[in-house]
């Protein structure tokens, strides 16, 4: 299964998923971190530019998968944090859009 290459079920109807499958997937996501009932990752960059074009293309992604996350972004890092609130947890959705965010920084 390559998460990048698949979509996001539409909203509502992605399932909370069990401890043992976030973990496999989490261990598919190189810098991604479980919080809570969030997945969440940290980017570094150089300046304020190369951040800001960062969440421009995620916002892309999202708008595409019609599932967003939780940013918080600073002059030269941004932390992008999923979690499907509709589902109470954290979802496929979740992972499939971290994978497409992960495929913007290769």
């Amino acid at each position: 299964m390559i998460l990048a290459n698949m979509h996001c079920a539409p909203g509502g109807q992605a399932a909370a998923l069990d401890d043992t499958t976030i973990n496999a997937h989490l261990a598919s996501l190189n810098g991604w971190a479980r919080v809570g009932n969030e997945i969440r990752k940290t980017y570094r960059f150089k300046n304020y530019h190369e951040t800001m074009a960062f969440v421009n293309a995620s916002a892309w992604v999202s708008h595409q998968q019609d599932h967003h996350p939780d940013m918080s972004v600073h002059f030269n890092r941004c932390v992008v944090a999923y979690s499907t609130h509709d589902a109470g947890g954290i979802t496929l959705n979740d992972f499939i859009c971290a994978a497409k965010i992960e495929a913007l920084t290769k």
